[in-house]
């Protein structure tokens, strides 16, 4: 009985310490460097204290920065849901042999990295880009437009990367939904656009909600496309954990920065299973 009380710790210890080993010990690591003192002349020093987050308190630039990370993060899951949504229902109710094939071409920018998708978008939103050189030639006023290095180009190029992730989600939602409760509700009377909304959209919630949050926390923490298509301006929290770490080399300010950029996300995380939670139990009708 002892034996078999044990076997699940047992089995899953293999796992726990991979995890621990590779995620947990780099994180509490950053976090303690956070605390240590930072001097221009002698580097990292060996005490323990708050200055850093003491600093970032007093920091314009550091709200400035945190503000616009999730202010540009919020704009991108509102894109990708009203983009990635319609676009999984349309290709769940495809033909099977059209349905493979478009999913493929969907989930295909994964499979490129995200900095040769973003040098793309460099390409397109340029001064001389395809973009502002298709503008030109059909005459739109006051082009070329500056494009690069803006909060537009940001968005454009994280909705971009994020887009698969909120089909994939959704997508895998649709496939659990029963065929038949559609199939009642138009028995019943109801037109398409009463079945997509109360029949449709309640039992992929679920997947809608597990997509935003991934693409939420992914879009917070990117780095590569806010760097590349935002410039040194416009900063975003990785950006400025990266300035700190490798251009000034004040490493435990840089620390604070990443911590508080992990502790902000996981803040959203937990916010956002409990609405999830909660929804679930009102719609069993517990609670």
């Amino acid at each position: 009985m002892s034996r078999a009380r044990f076997a699940p710790a047992a089995l899953s210890a293999p796992a726990l310490l991979t995890l621990g080993t590779v995620l947990l010990i780099p994180l509490i690591s950053v976090a303690l460097l956070s605390f240590r003192g930072f001097d221009y002349d002698k580097g990292i020093l060996p005490i323990w204290s708050l200055a850093n987050y003491a600093e970032l308190a007093g920091d314009a630039l550091f709200y400035e920065v945190m503000e616009r990370t999730f202010r540009l993060a919020t704009i991108v899951t509102a894109l990708c849901i009203l983009i990635g949504v319609p676009e999984a229902i349309i290709i769940h109710r495809m033909a099977p042999r059209w349905r493979g094939l478009m999913l493929l071409v969907v989930v295909g920018p994964l499979l490129v990295s995200v900095v040769v998708r973003t040098f793309g978008w460099m390409v397109l939103l340029g001064t001389n880009g395809l973009l502002n050189q298709a503008m030109l030639a059909i005459g739109i006023p006051g082009a070329p437009f500056r494009l690069m290095y803006t909060e537009l180009a940001i968005v454009l190029g994280l909705v971009h990367v994020m887009v698969p992730l909120v089909v994939l989600a959704v997508w895998a939602s649709l496939g659990r939904l029963d065929p038949a409760l559609a199939r009642a509700a138009e028995s019943l009377g109801a037109g398409r656009v009463a079945v997509l909304r109360r029949v449709v959209l309640p039992n992929i919630m679920p997947g809608i909600m597990a997509g935003a949050l991934m693409v939420f926390c992914l879009s917070a923490s990117a780095f590569a496309t806010p760097q590349m298509l935002g410039g040194r301006r416009l900063k975003v929290a990785s950006s400025m954990t990266y300035t700190e770490f490798l251009n000034t080399l004040n490493w435990p300010l840089g620390a604070a920065v990443a911590t508080l950029l992990l502790l902000a996300i996981l803040a959203t995380t937990l916010l956002w299973t409990s609405l999830v939670e909660r929804r679930a139990l009102r719609r069993l009708g517990v609670g």
